[in-house]
């Protein structure tokens, strides 16, 4: 797992607890116990609670108010998905939370979807812990990495982590920290190039446009307008950064290639140091896929569809050529029930979110990101 791998550190924050508890009463843990999931900012409330010490794990200047708050109960859950920007510290203050975490290569098991649309936010179709390997596959030879974080430890989730969470305790409280990465700076453009194409196509009158997708987190609708000033904005940025960066250090995109899931293959002279500490347990595979076969041999990688059309009962053979004989993304998506989507035998029928999936999948977006920072560099040249 080289520069990927989780780690655990049980560098025990024993003054966070302290103060936590002694900010306890009756009342709050009563409100706590009857809340079904909250997620409170912690820019005008945490960092009066919790002055969280990130610059223990080697981030200077980082405490509480750049941190998010998460109080839960047992059962309440964040769907799997992965974070557009930067990597995240996970401080876990009581009770236990249970994550099962997925490597970015394994993105095309997880079937991304951006409906709802959340901005940084790409969620997986998939229900990770009752999967329906009829309708996603491919799931099946995902590499889930299992762990319950207990009170006092902190989880460090790399760049583009796919992650589900569950609250395994009646009441469970933990902070978060997002912290911002270099390569932030071209992921806002993917993040605004898919804004402005997701609203474009869903704010569309249609017959199939009558599901709600928009996040409840999302403020609203932007227009058009908004979204390509935000496009330009965000380019503009990433340009003036790298102009910056060009003469100290060697730009982002001569690092190397990037795989499919958007990430730089760093070359193997670069060394990854973890500032977090020496007490560092990792996170292992918690059980391997029945078969596996490369990425290049997903649906997506096809340019036939008879090279990836096979039956369900296929689908439960074992491979002995790691050729992956399965349906088209198309098929899959179709199965899964969709709005706009018709059941098998029913005829190809394309739905506006059908298009979404291939329009706006990473992949997709990494490749049309950097036909236009190329095409910037030109014309700046």
């Amino acid at each position: 797992m080289s520069a990927l791998k989780l780690f655990i550190s049980l560098q025990l924050l024993q003054h966070l607890i302290k103060i936590y508890h002694s900010t306890r009463n009756n009342r709050y843990e009563e409100q706590l116990i009857n809340s079904c999931s909250l997620i409170i900012s912690v820019k005008h409330i945490l960092w009066h609670i919790i002055d969280v010490v990130w610059s223990d794990f080697g981030f200077s200047g980082r405490d509480g108010r750049d941190s998010t708050l998460w109080i839960g109960t047992q059962g309440a859950n964040t769907p799997c998905h992965l974070d557009s920007y930067g990597c995240n510290l996970v401080f876990q203050i009581q009770g236990r939370k249970r994550w099962h975490l997925f490597p970015p290569d394994d993105t095309h098991c997880l079937y991304p979807t951006r409906i709802p649309y959340e901005e940084s936010s790409v969620f997986s179709q998939v229900s990770v812990i009752q999967p329906d390997l009829k309708k996603f596959p491919a799931f099946r030879r995902a590499r889930v990495h299992t762990v319950t974080l207990q009170p006092g430890q902190v989880l460090f989730v790399p760049r583009h982590w796919w992650h589900y969470v569950e609250s395994v305790d009646p009441v469970t409280v933990s902070v978060n920290s997002w912290i911002e990465m270099d390569m932030d700076d071209e992921a806002r453009v993917g993040e605004a190039l898919t804004k402005t194409i997701v609203c474009a196509l869903k704010s569309a009158p249609s017959l199939d446009n009558n599901d709600r997708w928009l996040n409840p987190t999302e403020d609203g609708v932007s227009s058009h307008d908004e979204n390509m000033q935000y496009l330009n904005l965000a380019v503009k940025a990433c340009m003036d950064k790298r102009r910056d960066d060009a003469e100290g250090t060697a730009s982002l995109a001569e690092l190397g290639k990037r795989d499919s899931s958007g990430l730089f293959k760093t070359p193997t002279s670069l060394s990854f140091m973890v500032p977090y500490g020496p007490h560092l347990i990792p996170v292992n595979l918690a059980h391997k896929p029945t078969y596996t076969c490369p990425k290049e041999t997903s649906c997506y990688w096809y340019n036939e569809l008879s090279q990836c059309q096979s039956t369900s009962q296929d689908e439960d053979k074992p491979r002995g050529d790691n050729k992956l004989h399965q349906r088209s993304g198309l098929h899959a998506h179709q199965e899964a029930g969709s709005p706009g989507t018709s059941g098998r035998g029913a005829g190809l029928h394309i739905s506006t979110n059908d298009m979404l999936q291939f329009l706006v999948h990473p992949d997709v977006i990494t490749l049309v990101t950097r036909l236009i920072m190329c095409r910037q560099r030109e014309l700046h040249s």
